[in-house]
């Protein structure tokens, strides 16, 4: 009789812990997989500086330091971040400043004539200055620096991707931050997502600032990510990726003000997307 008793209160409550346990189960695996906190390999990190070094300069060493035409600020070392001149009007975020400030951060000595360009601007006026080579030793050395720093350079975008979700979660309508912060551990959990969250920020940014935007329409991660719905962690993740990010950049060109054509770009934005779902298979995807 009370063998009869245990095994019927077993049956009764099996099914119930069964459930417990898997519930745990799960919250202990989102938890870890949505922590919003990117952590790779040194190969990894080496690799992913790489591929953005190749979208941003094309492996050239000497567009380590870049005007690009039409552009009122200089692009600077292996993510191309931006640096305006002093007291100049910025549309886009800044990001070389934030670059120096972390590899203070770091334990690296930024040089005084460095410091002194941070503090009173760059010696180059416009982009033809820099492309006649005017202040060519000066030219040398912010060449030489940025070359000797790109170790640092590459952790800097891990940086900011690290810091780019609470920043998106706390612009992002209620109703739409469960998705966003889905769609991005979905990504990070996905062979090749993280290069593509990594360049994309780099590349057109976390998207939460009104003023990085044409006609009120911004572009960035979040905004990509938001589009997103899928569930997904294969090739068809990075696929639905390119395809809002495409899609949004294509919105970005048609809504551009008066005198700013930027259709010119699109062929090469195409190429660096595609190169999202190339990543899968470099990664280890199958």
């Amino acid at each position: 009789m009370i063998l009869k008793h245990l095994f019927g209160n077993f049956k009764r409550y099996y099914a119930f812990f069964v459930l417990l346990l898997l519930l745990l189960l799960f919250i202990g695996c989102c938890s870890s997989w949505c922590a919003g906190k990117v952590i790779v390999s040194q190969k990894d990190l080496r690799l992913i500086g790489d591929m953005v070094f190749l979208n941003e300069c094309g492996e050239k060493l000497d567009l380590i330091v870049c005007w690009n035409e039409g552009e009122n600020f200089m692009s600077l070392g292996l993510g191309h971040f931006i640096w305006y001149q002093k007291d100049k009007d910025n549309r886009f975020e800044e990001s070389f400043p934030r670059l120096l400030n972390f590899m203070r951060e770091k334990g690296r000595k930024i040089p005084v004539w460095l410091e002194d360009m941070e503090g009173n601007g760059y010696p180059w006026k416009n982009r033809q200055e820099l492309l006649q080579n005017s202040h060519k030793n000066d030219l040398v050395k912010l060449r030489r620096f940025l070359h000797d720093t790109l170790p640092l350079q590459a952790l800097f975008l891990f940086e900011r991707l690290n810091d780019a979700l609470p920043k998106m979660l706390k612009v992002a309508a209620p109703h739409s931050r469960k998705n966003v912060e889905y769609q991005f551990c979905r990504l990070a959990n996905t062979p090749g997502g993280i290069y593509a969250l990594v360049d994309y920020v780099n590349f057109k940014g976390e998207g939460v600032l009104q003023n990085e935007s044409y006609n009120e329409v911004r572009w960035g991660l979040l905004q990509v990510l938001e589009n997103m719905c899928g569930r997904d962690r294969d090739i068809s993740a990075l696929n639905e990726f390119v395809l809002n990010a495409r899609r949004l950049l294509k919105q970005r060109v048609l809504n551009a003000p008066a005198g700013i054509d930027e259709s010119r770009w699109l062929g090469g934005w195409g190429k660096r997307l595609d190169s999202y779902v190339d990543a899968f298979y470099v990664f280890g995807g199958a």
